[in-house]
This record gives structure tokens, C-alpha cells and sequence, in this order.
């Protein structure tokens, strides 16, 4: 008998929350914790802008791109940018995603997450790269499914509904998300990503645009004070659990074991962020107390300016560090250079040199 479009029942489900409960506490004491300390930032920017980059390529690396964090941000220091090649065409997929990022957090000052929100995300993650050609900003009108690649669709592991049936899905998604009637946020945002994924409103993205889904809820629901708890680094680390325990909801309705999955991701990220973001507090603090020995007014501007680009180019820094002077500028940078705060990443090279903070890359690498 042939596969048929799978028939996605309507929001809310029953969920049993007696087998949740231990998970649930778990999971809002780990996002309390990191919530303290981004609470506690002087400036959100020494986190924000290297977690977000980190997590644009997390979630792009799901979806197959080959980008590491230092490809993305030596491209964005240097400004001759334009090979055409495969490679650029990953770290633009990746810039994207962090661009549709900061449009969702920007645009949640006055909308909430709605078919408008979505749909501008999404044109903004495919507005270049290989989904350009993919209906960027628009739901499907034709059926998908999936499988691995060259399967056709007798042998599909999943069928999306029909066309006909995204928007009246994604109208009651839309509902759900935005109401009261789940007990917990947490468990809330983990059926709603279930129910996007098996929805697949679009030709392409939808990996990309549930992951940013997660992030942008947590932070509108004021679970946490900045949106820095990402999700793709624990599904990709544990991607045939992701994807079994979703066909686990779709054939059997085993909703408990997929929100006990997702409820640990929560719990493993946000601490990992947590400690992260200690580390580079902590990091930050040690060079704000070495630095006085380089004797200069616009030393801690330097140095609060690599925390939020670690690579760069003197050109490409000049703005963020906010030294007008280019001349002060480079020699600020020679002394950084010889603190062994900074290194060059090829010594031989004369001019448009690129500069790389490693204690903080080693960081963010871990």
C-alpha cells in the first residue's frame, strides 16, 4: 500500500506530567542558573554575538554545511569576500542564520511569534546559499517528504501533510504557542517543536527555523533575560535520538520520552552556557587587570571589543573598538600582540593582517 501524507492531529495533546516531573525541575533550575548570570552582565555583547555565531553554525552543520566558527569569523574580518566558492557559500548560510537571529530577538519588541515572524525568518536564513531558490519567506504548495537522499518517496521516512493543510496547521501551531493553556513553558515549546518539524511549512530550512523557534520562545517568555541558550549542539551531538524520538511522536504518540529528551538538551546547554559564560567572564576579568600595564585610555575599549570578534582586522575592528585614531589603533593592537593576548594568524603577511584572540577561541571551541 502506498505511504499516504501523514494526518497531524491538532494542538494541545495529553501529556502525562507525573513521568516529567524530576526532568522539568532539572531543566528550569539549569536555565535559572544561567539567567543569574547573564542577569549579572555588565555587557551582554562579550557573550552574545560568539554564542550566537556558534550556534548559526551548530544549527547549519545539521543541515550539512562545512563552516567552522574560524572560517565564519576570519571571512566576516576580511573584506575581499567574494570567491564564489562552495565554502563561502556554507559561511553565508551560517551568517544568515545568525542575521535571522538577530531579527527575530529585534522583531519580539513588538510581535510575537507568529506566521509574519516565521515566514521573515525564514526569508532572511534563505536569502542566499542553497535555498535561495526555495520560495525564501513563503509556505509550500507542493507535497515534500523525506528521506535519504535519491530515495523516492514509496521509500520516504516521512510524509509531510498535503500543501493544503499547512496553514490551517501552522494557524492552530500558532495558537498553541501563543497561549496559557500548557502547565509548563518548557514542556510547551518541546510539543511545539515536534509539531513545526512534522508540519514542514517550507521547501527548505525548517531544521533551521524550528532551532531558532526554541531560542526565540524561551527568550519571550522571559525564561531567560538574553536569548543565549541554544539547542543545535546537543541535536547534533545526538542527532538519531533527535530524529527517532520524533518519529517516535508521530507513529506511536510517545510524547514522554521526546520531551524527557528534549528537557535534558535544555538542561545540558543551559549549563554548558553557563559555564561557558563564566569562563569568558572570568577571562575578561584577568585581561581587564593585565592590561593596565599597557598604560592607555582606550585599552579596555580593545579589549571589549575582540571578547565580541575575536578575529579581525584592524579595519574590521576599528568600529566596535571605538578608537577613531587608526595610528593609535595599530600600535594599541602591537601591544596586545606582544602581551600574548593576540597573535597573528600568518605572521608573513604585510598587509590587512588578521588577529586572533585564542584563549577566547579555545573557549568557545571546548
Amino acid at each position: 500500500m502506498p505511504k499516504q501524507p501523514f494526518k497531524l492531529p491538532h494542538l494541545p495533546t495529553k501529556i502525562d506530567y507525573d513521568q516529567l516531573i524530576g526532568k522539568i525541575t532539572e531543566a528550569h533550575r539549569a536555565i535559572a542558573g544561567l539567567d543569574s548570570l547573564l542577569g549579572a552582565l555588565p555587557n551582554p555583547a562579550l557573550l552574545g554575538r560568539t554564542m550566537q555565531t556558534k550556534e548559526a553554525v551548530e544549527s547549519s552543520k545539521i543541515e550539512g554545511t562545512q563552516a567552522t566558527l574560524e572560517e565564519v569569523l576570519q571571512y566576516e574580518a576580511l573584506a575581499d569576500k567574494k570567491d564564489g566558492t562552495t565554502k563561502q557559500k556554507d559561511i553565508n548560510e551560517v551568517i544568515n542564520y545568525r542575521q535571522a537571529l538577530d531579527l527575530g530577538i529585534k522583531s519580539l519588541e513588538s510581535l510575537p511569534i507568529s506566521e509574519n515572524l516565521v515566514k521573515k525568518l525564514h526569508a532572511t536564513l534563505l536569502k542566499s546559499g542553497r535555498g535561495a531558490n526555495k520560495a525564501p519567506g513563503e509556505f509550500r504548495k507542493v507535497q515534500v517528504y523525506i528521506g535519504r537522499a535519491g530515495v523516492d518517496i514509496a521509500d520516504a521516512s516521512y510524509i509531510p501533510p498535503t500543501a493544503n493543510e499547512v496553514i490551517p496547521l501552522f494557524s492552530n501551531f500558532e495558537k498553541y504557542l501563543n497561549s496559557d493553556e500548557e502547565k509548563d513553558k518548557l514542556v510547551q515549546i518541546a510539543i511545539a517543536h515536534y509539531q513545526f518539524e512534522a508540519i514542514h511549512p517550507f521547501l527548505d530550512g525548517n531544521g533551521r527555523v524550528g532551532r531558532l523557534i526554541i531560542s526565540l520562545f524561551l527568550y519571550e517568555k522571559k525564561l531567560l533575560s538574553h536569548p543565549f541558550l541554544y539547542l543545535s549542539e546537543f541535536f547534533e551531538e545526538h542527532r538519531q535520538d533527535y530524529y527517532e524520538l520524533l518519529r517516535g511522536v508521530s507513529e506511536k504518540q510517545d510524547w514522554t520520552n521526546w520531551i524527557k529528551f528534549f528537557l535534558s538538551a535544555l538542561t545540558t546547554q543551559a549549563r554548558k552556557a553557563e559555564n561557558t559564560g563564566k569562563e569568558i567572564l572570568k577571562l575578561h576579568a584577568s585581561y581587564k587587570e593585565k592590561i593596565t600595564a599597557i598604560n592607555s585610555v582606550h585599552a579596555i575599549s580593545l579589549l571589549d571589543a575582540i571578547f565580541v570578534r575575536p578575529i579581525f582586522t584592524t579595519a574590521s575592528l576599528r568600529k566596535y573598538a571605538k578608537i577613531k585614531n587608526t595610528q593609535t589603533l595599530f600600535s594599541l593592537v602591537a601591544k596586545f600582540v606582544a602581551a600574548g593576548i593576540l597573535k597573528e594568524a600568518d605572521p608573513k603577511k604585510k598587509r590587512n593582517k588578521v588577529y586572533v584572540f585564542t584563549e577566547l577561541m579555545k573557549l568557545l571551541n571546548k
